[in-house]
């Protein structure tokens, strides 16, 4: 299993967002994308009823399940995903990664030195 933490307000959300889920959707997939000036973005959508999910790793904590492909597993170790309202009342969900080495100046792209053996995901 691997190391990442959902904070209880995320669970909360997550718990919400699977009410709206597609019928037989399993639970959230967390991705990384390519984007952005920094090169990489974080990614929340529902796992599609009945896809293989052989290649995600399963994290569960608080009642929720999120998928991770393993393909990104590397870069994901160690973080917590929280969600939050920031002052001006936007809710979002808050990614804290030790693994990244880079964020842009808006936060919505981050970077991660390349593990060894693993490929360089920037872009």
């Amino acid at each position: 299993m691997m190391d990442i933490k959902i904070t209880a307000q995320a669970a909360s959300h997550i718990q919400n967002l699977m009410k709206k889920a597609p019928e037989g959707s399993p639970g959230l997939r967390l991705t990384v994308g390519a984007t952005g000036c920094s090169g990489n973005s974080y990614k929340m959508e529902y796992v599609k009823p009945g896809s293989p999910e052989t290649t995600d790793d399963i994290i569960e904590s608080g009642g929720v399940r999120i998928n991770i492909p393993k393909m990104f597993s590397w870069m994901l170790i160690g973080m917590t995903i929280d969600y939050i309202t920031d002052a001006l009342g936007n809710s979002r969900f808050e990614f804290i990664n030790p693994n990244e080495t880079g964020r842009c100046g808006c936060g919505e792209s981050f970077q991660v030195a390349p593990a060894a053996g693993n490929p360089d995901t920037s872009g």
